[in-house]
C-alpha cells in the first residue's frame, strides 16, 4: 500500500546533514508522529531510492539504523514494515506541535538544586565591546601557541593519549609554581598546584571541602556571583559582607558570623568595586584565620594587569600557618576558551583535593597542558602580559577621557590600578539595569553594579570593560552610552 507521506516524500542536498541522516529523521518522525501506522509496508530500498534520486546505499543505511532501533522490522521475501510494538507512550511523543512549550512537571529536586534554580541567567554569555574580563584576543601569539601544541600532537607522548594525573601534568605543575612564585609571592611546590578547568571549579571545590549543609560562608558584597553559586550548591549559606576602600571588611564578618570557617576573597582586586587589600586588612584576617581553625580563598582576579605602584604579595605569600587556599586562572591572560585554571593548596591538604578533583572529571587534558608549561617556561606568558598590561592601562585612559569629555553629567569614573574594567557610578535618578539592557540591545556587553549585591545596601554603578575594547572603538560606544544615558534621565 502506497502511503501518502511517502509519496511526496523529498530529501534536500544542499543541506549540511548527510542525505540517509535526513530520511532516517524523516520517517522515524512520522512513525513516532503516527502519519505512517503500524503495519504500514516500505517502499523497496531500489524503488524509494529511485523515487528520492538517490544511491540505494543512502535508503539501506536509513533503514538499518530504523531497524536497528526498533522502528521496522524485515520478513523474509516480503520487504520492511513498521513495527508494530512500538510503545503507546513513544508513539505520543510528538503528536504534540513542536513549537509549543513542553508541558511543565512539577519534579522534586534536592534544596541546593532549588536554590541554583533562581541564580540567574544560564544562557552562554556573549562578549563584545566593554565586556568586564575580555582579554585582546587579536594580539595574542596564536602562532607559538599552534607551534608549541602541534610540536606536541605531531609526536605525543603515550602517557598523554591515555590519560593525565589527577592534578594536572607534571611539568605544567612545576612550570605554574615557578610562575607564581615569581610573580606573585606564591610560596608552594608543584605538588601543591593541583590543575583544574577553570577557576569556578577550584572555588567549587574549596566550599565542598569545607562546607557542611547550613554553614555560613563568608563572601564579598559586592561579589563574584559564581562564589555564591558554589556556596548553594554546596547547601551551605552565603554571607554577604560589605566592601569598603580597603576591600573586605573583616569587623562586619566577624558581626554577621562569628562562627564561620571559610571566607571567599579577592584581595589583589576586589572584583567587581577593585580596591586593593591593605596589607593591614591582610595581615589581621591571617591572624583572623588561624586563631580558630579558619581558612582564606583567595581568587586572584586579574592582578597581573597593576598599572600603578608595586604590587603587593599574594594573600597566599604572606601565609605562614597555611591556612590560605590560592585560585588562578589562563583565562584573563590567555583565552577562556583554554578553560584551564589552578588551585594551590597547603600541603596537609593535597590528597584531600586530589580526590575531590578525581570524583569531578577524573583529570584534564595532558596536551594542552604540556602546551601550557612550555609556554610558560620559554617566556611567552610573561611577554604576552606586559605587552598586555601596557595596552590596557593606554585603553583604560583612552575610555576615562571618552567618558569625562561625553558622560560626565551622568556618572563618575576614576582610573584603577589594577585590572580590565572600570566602575563607573551613576546619578541617583538613573538605573544601572535598564542602562545594562539598553545597551545589550545596541551589542555594548557591560554590566550593572547593582547585580552583583547580595546584600540591600547597594551602589549604582556600570562595570566597563575596556581590555577587549581598541581604542578607535570607543568614541563611537561612548557616543551610544552618552544618547542613552540622556534618553533614560529624560525618560
Amino acid at each position: 500500500m502506497k502511503n501518502a507521506y511517502l509519496a511526496s516524500l523529498s530529501l534536500d542536498s544542499s543541506e549540511t546533514s548527510p542525505l540517509h541522516r535526513q530520511l532516517f529523521l524523516k520517517l522515524r518522525d512520522s512513525i513516532l508522529q503516527g502519519v505512517i501506522k503500524p503495519g504500514t509496508r516500505l517502499p523497496s530500498s531500489r524503488l524509494l531510492a529511485n523515487d528520492l534520486r538517490v544511491s540505494r546505499n543512502t535508503v539501506l543505511t536509513a533503514f538499518d539504523q530504523l531497524m536497528a532501533e526498533g522502528y521496522i522490522t524485515s520478513r523474509v521475501g516480503a520487504g520492511s514494515y513498521i513495527s508494530d510494538h512500538l510503545p503507546d507512550e513513544l508513539l505520543q511523543r510528538k503528536k504534540h506541535d513542536a513549537k509549543a512549550p513542553a508541558p511543565v512537571r512539577k519534579i522534586r529536586l534536592s534544596r541546593q538544586a532549588e536554590a541554583l534554580r533562581h541564580t540567574g541567567n544560564i544562557k552562554p554569555y556573549h562578549q563584545g565591546p566593554f565586556s568586564p574580563g575580555k582579554p585582546e584576543l587579536d594580539l595574542f601569539p596564536f602562532e607559538d601557541w599552534a607551534r608549541l601544541l602541534g610540536r606536541h600532537w605531531r609526536k605525543p607522548k603515550k602517557e598523554y593519549l591515555s590519560g593525565n594525573p589527577i592534578g594536572g601534568a607534571t611539568v605544567l605543575r612545576e612550570a605554574l609554581a615557578e610562575h607564581l612564585g615569581q610573580t606573585r609571592a606564591v610560596n608552594c611546590t608543584p605538588e601543591q598546584v593541583i590543575v583544574l578547568s577553570g577557576s569556578q571549579q577550584a572555588i567549587h571545590l574549596v566550599i565542598r571541602a569545607f562546607a557542611e549543609i547550613g554553614d555560613p560562608i563568608l563572601m564579598e558584597d559586592p561579589g563574584y556571583p559564581g562564589t555564591r553559586n558554589s556556596i548553594l550548591a554546596a547547601g551551605a549559606h552565603p554571607i554577604p559582607v560589605p566592601v569598603d576602600d580597603e576591600g573586605f571588611s573583616l569587623k562586619d564578618a566577624i558581626r554577621l558570623a562569628p562562627d564561620a570557617r571559610l571566607a571567599c576573597l579577592s584581595p589583589s582586586h576586589q572584583y567587581p568595586l577593585g580596591p586593593t587589600m591593605s596589607l593591614r586588612r591582610r595581615l589581621d584576617l591571617l591572624e583572623w584565620a588561624k586563631t580558630k581553625d579558619r581558612f582564606l580563598l583567595e581568587d586572584d582576579y586579574d592582578s597581573e594587569y597593576r598599572y600603578t605602584g608595586r604590587p603587593l604579595s599574594s594573600l597566599q605569600g604572606l601565609d605562614t600557618d597555611n591556612r590560605v587556599l590560592y585560585v588562578g586562572s589562563m583565562s584573563k591572560v590567555m583565552f577562556s576558551g583554554l578553560r584551564i585554571g589552578y588551585l594551590v593548596v597547603p600541603p596537609e591538604l593535597v590528597d584531600v583535593f586530589l580526590a575531590l578533583r578525581r570524583d569531578v572529571d577524573g583529570h584534564s587534558p595532558a596536551v594542552a597542558e604540556a602546551a601550557l608549561a612550555e609556554f610558560i617556561s620559554e617566556g611567552y606568558l610573561s611577554a604576552h602580559i606586559r605587552r598586555m598590561r601596557l595596552l590596557y592601562q593606554k585603553r583604560q585612559s583612552c575610555l576615562i577621557a571618552l567618558l569625562h569629555e561625553k558622560c560626565s553629567e551622568f556618572l563618575q569614573v576614576e582610573a584603577q590600578e589594577c585590572g580590565m574594567h572600570l566602575v563607573a557610578f551613576l546619578n541617583p535618578e538613573i538605573s544601572d539595569k535598564q542602562i545594562e539592557q539598553t545597551c545589550r540591545k545596541e551589542g555594548m556587553m557591560l554590566r550593572a553594579l547593582s547585580s552583583f549585591y547580595e546584600g540591600a545596601d547597594l551602589q549604582n554603578a556600570l562595570i566597563i570593560g575596556f581590555a577587549g575594547t581598541p581604542e578607535k572603538e570607543m568614541p563611537q560606544l561612548v557616543d551610544k552610552l552618552a544618547l542613552i544615558l540622556n534618553q533614560t534621565k529624560a525618560a
